[in-house]
This record gives structure tokens, sequence and C-alpha cells, in this order.
């Protein structure tokens, strides 16, 4: 892993990945539509992933409403398996897999872990402008606060 992430006041990296339906998206076509939440996430299926995205499914409104930010939850998983487990929860945000090159953009935001082959859980809220505007790293096993990116929403 990275000594340091992508922090708040730095321009986020660009990138293109596929989705879970095999859709390019690239996050400077996204930024035209207004703020995006970026969430690095270790592995699908795994406990506190389901637990994370589910909590972002089970209120989707208040992420990506009016006035809010669109979603993309990114991870080193290839693209099958990111449309098996969004089938399976209902996950109907981006899941964008970073597995070839492996870990490239999770690299980028300083938030891949080399020795396992996997993204910690980064999370980055870009504003239009291509800035990153609030942020929160944790280890593989610690959950993320989300309370933090509601009050930096609002401040955009």
């Amino acid at each position: 892993m990275s000594d340091t992430s992508v922090a708040v006041g730095d321009t986020a990296p660009d990138f293109t990945l596929r989705n879970q339906n095999g859709e390019e998206i690239t996050l400077a076509e996204q930024l035209r539509q207004g703020p995006v939440l970026l969430v690095f996430y270790p592995f699908a299926w795994s406990g506190i992933c389901t637990g994370e995205l589910c909590s972002i499914r089970d209120d989707l409104a208040g992420y990506t409403g009016e006035g809010a930010a669109q979603v993309l939850a990114i991870s080193c998983d290839p693209m099958f398996t990111l449309r098996a487990w969004a089938d399976a929860e209902g996950y109907t945000f981006g899941l964008l897999s970073d597995f070839w090159p492996h870990g490239a953009v999770a690299s980028d935001y300083g938030v891949f872990d080399a020795d396992s082959g996997m993204a910690i859980r980064g999370t980055f809220l870009v504003g239009t402008d291509g800035k990153v505007v609030w942020s929160q790293v944790n280890g593989p096993g610690q959950a993320r606060d989300f309370a933090g990116y509601r009050d930096a929403l609002a401040a955009l």
C-alpha cells in the first residue's frame, strides 16, 4: 500500500473502468453530471463489504438523491463477479472492476494493498471540479463511517 492516499484538495486521478454490466465508466464523464462518491472496498461477497454496500443500497436516496452524489463502488474483483453480486444483493449503483491492470486505480488513489491484492476501504467525495472534498481511509477490517460524507456534501 502507498504511504499516502489522495488527500482533500488533490485532483482525483481520472480513470475508465467497466461496471458490473460491462459498460465503460470514466470519472471525468460522471463528474459532468455532479459530484461522485468513490467507495473502494476489498472484495465482493465478504461480510463487511456486503454490509457497507447494503447500507448504501438501503439508503440510496440519501447518497444519490437531489443535491447528492453518484456512488461508484470499486474493487479488484472481475466484472462477472460484480454482476453476480449486484444481482444477488440488488445493487443498482455502479460496481466497477479494477481487475486489470490489477489494482491500478486503487494504486492511483493510494489504497491498494499489493500484498493482499485488494483495495482497502478508501472513500473519496469528488466535486464537479475534479477535486477531492472529503476522504476517509480505513483498514480492511474496519467498517467505514459515512457520517462525514453528508457534511461534506452539504458544504458543496
